[in-house]
């Protein structure tokens, strides 16, 4: 029912809320990934969890990592390509992130994640690999980058290992019928 959504909704925006204020009490460098947009492109968060994420999550992220559909449903503006990815990424970080990791599995061609860190912008690229599995990817990728920052790596670097063993997870995966 219709209620039963805006309890839902309003039970989500808190979440967000609470970890935001957890994050501010450790100080934690935190890695964000924003999962609002399923594979399909429906989306997973209400209008009103998206406005918390953006108030008073995005603030304290010192790494996001959107997707496309992510990107241009948080900055309003349509990605087709890697520069498009990077003026999305300035936005975000007007927005309040730290540093923004645009992850480029949804566009045609390479796979390119662009890096906005500091005052520039990295490029990864890795060859596409022709297969539907893979579910999960963008999500291995950000625990995997989280993983690398608390080994004491660089976030560059961090993002470098992920993106390789991300990577060689896709290429190696068991082929599912």
């Amino acid at each position: 029912s219709r209620g039963q959504g805006h309890r839902e909704a309003k039970q989500i925006a808190e979440t967000v809320r609470a970890v935001a204020r957890q994050l501010a009490a450790t100080g934690l460098p935190a890695v964000v990934d924003p999962v609002m947009i399923a594979k399909g492109g429906a989306p997973l968060l209400q209008p009103e969890a998206v406005a918390a994420f953006c108030e008073e999550l995005l603030p304290r992220t010192y790494l996001l990592t959107p997707n496309i559909p992510e990107a241009e449903a948080l900055t309003g503006m349509r990605i087709a390509e890697p520069a498009a990815m990077e003026e999305a990424a300035l936005r975000l970080r007007d927005m309040g992130a730290r540093n923004v990791l645009g992850k480029g599995g949804h566009l045609s061609g390479e796979a390119v994640d662009v890096l906005l860190c500091g005052g520039g912008v990295q490029r990864f690229a890795a060859p596409r690999i022709e297969t539907t599995h893979t579910h999960g990817t963008g999500c291995t990728l950000s625990s995997a980058i989280a993983a690398g920052l608390a080994k004491g790596l660089d976030l560059i670097a961090a993002v470098e290992a992920a993106k390789a063993y991300v990577t060689a997870a896709i290429a190696g995966a068991d082929r599912l019928k």
